[in-house]
């Protein structure tokens, strides 16, 4: 037996029974469907937000893959330079957290 579902529109005050849009006024009123929609829209974001950082890198990225000799060699220093200060900066962090813990 199918149970039966009375959801009154937000909008305008119609009860519908077993709907997922309003018969009045067409807005949506199943909540199964809107987080359906939510997700559906969260993981759009997330997409084009890979996208986004796929296609516009970061400074060290485009200046290792430069045209130029010397472009690239900075790029690769400067790479080695941001790669070098984050490992200090955890092992610091790491020293500290130990020191901490006792």
């Amino acid at each position: 037996m199918a149970s039966k579902r009375i959801v009154k529109c937000p909008n305008c005050g119609v009860f519908n029974t077993n709907r997922e849009y309003c018969k009045n006024c067409n807005t949506l009123i199943s909540h199964q469907k809107k987080r359906e929609l939510k997700k559906q829209a969260v993981e759009q974001q997330e997409i084009e937000k890979v996208i986004y950082e796929k296609e516009n890198p970061n400074l060290a990225e485009r200046l290792k893959n430069h045209s130029n000799i010397f472009y690239r060699i900075f790029g690769w220093i400067l790479y080695s330079v941001i790669t070098i200060v984050s490992l200090i900066g955890a092992g610091l962090a790491w020293l500290i957290a130990m020191v901490a813990a006792g």
